[in-house]
């Protein structure tokens, strides 16, 4: 992953980082403000040794030094922190008060630097200086030899007296949350790495592109409004939507020059994909420029193609493979595009059969030479055969796929299925892009025009009627 993908990954998932950030403040925050506010008092102490030669200087400071790394353990024995809490009556255990005393050697030196903390900050002071007092007193008596009247050779002096601080010094806010923030940083940062190194969706053309040479066709933007608009007839000229089909069915005309497609299999390698959707639209905007368009609703298992324009689906493919009505007859004419369909008519029992009787292929070449374009909505390849089936009869197949939906194992396996039946891949349409993933998606785009150089684009708005049946 270079840098550029990194930001990519970023900018695509700033959302769970942001949340990461945002639950490491919350509990930072919980655990900061429910603790109990702490404040401290220093003291200092020095420890002298009685010399009267001065040729024993040095030795005496030397021996002062090393005594002040044991004293330092000493301010937190339980025998002077019994001794403070008898002085002041304090309601606490020895180890209790011993756990709020600190005391350390300042480097280099005899001084021994003593740090008191309470939830008041009046009582650390005060703990504090008792605490030297009774330090001072226990050093001479450590020193004095048992029973001797001599003087102890090493005393403890009080250089500093207790300090008092009004300021808390725990828990630390902004420490505590700036420290927060920084792990959520991270760990937001490494959970999107580690989705996006285990995520196996498509997402970008670049996936795409890992799986076949056949180029992305178009991405369709994800689309809230697609249930009450489902075609390009009910949207505007220029909806996103519209655009999108507008740019397929321009990119169909440059996929072989030397070969036009003239009958196109569109399918999915799972269900749930919007291969429908896409196949009708597609149909529709091919129907839009004039061109003679047929759409045949080859899923005879979940048939939606006639539902979808408001046409009749008991009277299409099937009921015209048995001789019940005549192909002419069965064929409807959406009026708003002036787009034809076949719809698959009723359900049969053995559809991938009907799919790969000769009948069915005969059909299908006679409807081929009497349209300038023949769309096959086709079932998904992964649970079925029937895609693979009619991709063998057309000059070649689209897939769709859904954006951050369909995984790469499924594509790759949908297109080792069209390899193994010698179909030809066009290209994949990538469907329900989320916006800020339309960019991911490249593609060939050539810009429709009208012999007078103007943009052959339409805002014409027409309601999806019921149609009717061709004459």
């Amino acid at each position: 992953m270079d840098f550029k993908q990194f930001l990519t990954v970023l900018r695509r998932r700033w959302t769970s980082i942001v949340t990461i950030i945002l639950l490491a403040l919350g509990v930072s925050a919980a655990i900061t403000f429910t603790r109990t506010p702490m404040y401290e008092s220093k003291t200092q102490i020095f420890l002298t040794v009685d010399v009267r030669d001065t040729t024993d200087a040095y030795a005496a400071l030397l021996f002062a030094s090393n005594r002040a790394a044991s004293y330092a353990t000493v301010v937190k024995s339980t025998e002077l922190a019994e001794r403070v809490i008898d002085q002041l009556d304090l309601d606490m255990t020895p180890e209790q008060l011993a756990s709020r005393i600190d005391a350390e050697v300042v480097e280099s030196t005899s001084l021994i630097q003593i740090t008191v903390k309470d939830e008041n900050p009046r009582d650390a002071q005060t703990i504090a200086d008792v605490t030297t007092e009774e330090f001072t007193s226990y050093v001479a008596g450590l020193e004095t030899p048992g029973g001797s009247t001599d003087e102890s050779q090493i005393r403890a002096q009080i250089t500093d007296k207790a300090s008092y601080n009004a300021s808390q010094v725990s828990p630390d806010v902004v420490l505590n949350l700036v420290v927060a923030a920084l792990i959520g940083i991270l760990l937001g940062i490494g959970l999107a790495v580690a989705r996006e190194i285990l995520d196996r969706t498509i997402r970008t053309a670049d996936h795409v592109a890992e799986l076949t040479e056949s180029p992305v066709l178009a991405s369709i933007g994800f689309d809230g409004d697609i249930r009450s608009a489902p075609l390009l007839t009910d949207l505007g000229g220029f909806a996103a939507r519209t655009e999108a089909f507008r740019l397929l069915r321009t990119n169909l005309q440059f996929i072989d020059l030397d070969h036009q497609p003239r009958c196109l299999v569109i399918t999915s390698a799972v269900p749930g994909e919007g291969k429908t959707m896409t196949s009708t639209n597609l149909a529709v905007a091919l129907a839009q420029t004039g061109r003679n368009t047929l759409i045949i609703d080859a899923d005879l298992r979940r048939p939606r193609v006639a539902s979808t324009l408001g046409l009749d689906p008991a009277i299409g493919l099937t009921t015209a493979l048995v001789g019940k009505t005549e192909i002419h007859d069965a064929i409807q004419v959406h009026e708003a595009s002036g787009l034809h369909v076949l719809a698959s008519g009723a359900k049969p029992p053995n559809p991938t059969e009907i799919l790969q009787s000769k009948i069915t292929h005969d059909l299908i070449r006679r409807l081929r030479s009497s349209y300038d374009m023949v769309i096959i909505d086709a079932p998904p390849l992964l649970p079925v055969a029937d895609a693979s089936v009619l991709a063998k009869l057309a000059d070649g197949v689209i897939i769709v796929v859904r954006h951050a939906k369909t995984t790469k194992d499924q594509v790759n396996e949908a297109i080792n299925r069209l390899n193994q039946v010698g179909a030809r891949l066009y290209g994949v349409v990538v469907n329900m892009v989320a916006k800020r993933a339309i960019g991911s998606y490249y593609y060939y785009y050539y810009e429709e025009t009208s012999p007078s150089g103007r943009s052959g684009k339409s805002d014409a708005k027409a309601p999806a009627g019921s149609g009717r049946r061709r004459a």
